[in-house]
């Protein structure tokens, strides 16, 4: 089960760089006209709608109304499902699953690769690129720092692992890594509030609870402080780091 809820207007318009870089992920892909491809966590569509113009036959997959309603919108020739990752179905298995800055969401990982091993077909790929070890590590210890210094707890709400530890995990299911690295990524935000607009579209649970004048100051006071670090040149920069990946069953 995905640990995050969605703007959909603000994420088109705002966070394109998502599936922007999600298109390198396809190229990992052994992709064939007529071969059964699911993506998950599709969000828009937009990367959903590229796999299918490769003449693949894609299903998107997300646990977000609010987000396929604007996919179904957009590409109504393609079948979207509302389902969670760790328990999908399509109704038969399936060449290859592609998932683009969808897995460090998933509370349950063992579910999540258990069942994607279960809808894949033997010889089936999982490409995918989430975040990686250190991922806007950044932008957390100094939401952490900020939280502290008023007496409250900070959550990290995601999972970030490295190549060792996620790999080992694909293998323990029965998937053999062909492909996996890490990298950092530093990500341009879009205006002069981008950093504030990142942590307002992916890290708002740490803040339920608390009044809206003081997650404001928080986040005020971090934009501060991570100014010399992620400012440059007149951009907003998110501290990214990746870690992409492929694997068959």
């Amino acid at each position: 089960m995905a640990n995050i809820k969605w703007d959909s207007k603000s994420y088109t318009s705002n966070f394109s760089f998502v599936y922007e870089y999600g298109q390198e992920v396809m190229d990992l892909l052994d992709s064939k006209p007529g071969m059964t491809v699911v993506d998950l966590g599709c969000g828009n569509g937009h990367l959903t709608k590229l796999l299918s113009d490769k003449g693949m036959e894609v299903i998107g997959i997300d646990e977000s109304e609010e987000m396929l309603v604007l996919a179904r919108k957009s590409y109504p020739q393609i079948r979207f499902i509302c389902a969670d990752a760790t328990s999908f179905t399509v109704g038969k298995k399936v060449d290859a699953i592609f998932s683009n800055a969808v897995f460090h969401w998933i509370d349950n990982q063992d579910d999540l690769i258990r069942n994607i091993v279960e809808q894949l077909k033997e010889g089936g790929q999982l490409v995918c690129e989430f975040g990686g070890y250190g991922n806007t590590e950044l932008i957390h210890a100094t939401l952490e720092k900020e939280f502290h210094k008023r007496g409250l707890q900070y959550s990290r709400n995601f999972y970030f692992p490295t190549i060792g530890e996620y790999t080992s995990r694909l293998e323990a299911h029965g998937l053999q890594v062909k492909y996996a690295t890490l990298f950092d990524r530093p990500t341009k935000q879009v205006g002069e509030d981008g950093l504030a607009n990142w942590i307002r579209m992916f890290n708002m649970l740490p803040f339920q609870g608390l009044e809206k004048v003081v997650q404001e100051h928080i986040i005020q006071c971090a934009v501060d402080e991570l100014r010399p670090m992620l400012y440059k040149e007149g951009n907003w920069y998110a501290d990214y780091v990746r870690i992409r990946i492929k694997a068959v069953k």
